[in-house]
């Protein structure tokens, strides 16, 4: 790693740091209401969705892909019904891991 990097690397550190330090500091000194509070329960999950939606309905990055051929949904399919229906967050993963693989390598085979 060159000096350039370095000092970049610092640079992006500290502007990360003075930006949200302020935030942390005060943060015993701010009444947040409950209503807020509760709104701020809904920022993890619909930045998850956020994320994950878009990876799922379209695998190759150019087109939405609802068919038998996209792993990626049959695993996504897998894991929503098993989260709903076991409300456990590692069979639910490990569900959708295993559907997904399962279906690639069934695919691999037409």
């Amino acid at each position: 790693m060159n000096m350039n990097e370095f000092i970049l690397i610092l640079g992006m550190a500290l502007v990360t740091f003075l930006i949200r330090y302020p935030i942390i500091g005060m943060s015993g000194r701010i009444k947040l209401s409950p209503q807020f509070l509760q709104l701020l329960s809904y920022v993890p999950p619909a930045v998850l969705t956020a994320i994950v939606v878009p990876a799922v309905l379209i695998p190759t990055g150019d087109q939405i892909l609802l068919d038998y051929t996209n792993a990626r949904l049959i695993g996504a399919i897998a894991a929503i019904l098993v989260g709903v229906w076991r409300k456990n967050l590692l069979l639910t993963i490990v569900v959708g891991m295993v559907a997904f693989f399962a279906w690639q390598w069934l695919l691999s085979f037409t």
